[in-house]
């Protein structure tokens, strides 16, 4: 598992693996899509509020660079956080 961990931390921004964990991937001809979902851990900027995991936000589709000569396309879910104590989503 770290050698997979280490092979994504090369091709992709370090910052995308360490917050989030790839679900799925599909490879159709020349395009690959790589579908990812935030990790179920709360911001540390929002530390102080009491936050629980409520769903996640409407994925969005980023198109990355290109990869031995096939389309990337990253899908991200981020995941949106409800403050127990205002019932703020954040």
């Amino acid at each position: 598992m770290d050698t997979y961990l280490d092979l994504l931390k090369l091709i992709l921004p370090e910052l995308l693996i360490t917050h989030f964990d790839l679900v799925r991937n599909t490879k159709n001809g020349e395009v690959i899509h790589l579908y990812f979902e935030e990790r179920k851990t709360p911001p540390t900027e929002q530390i102080s509020r009491v936050l629980t995991a409520h769903g996640f936000h409407k994925e969005i589709t980023i198109q990355d660079f290109p990869l031995r000569g096939n389309t990337v396309y990253l899908h991200l879910k981020r995941r949106r956080w409800l403050d127990k104590t205002t019932k703020e989503i954040v």
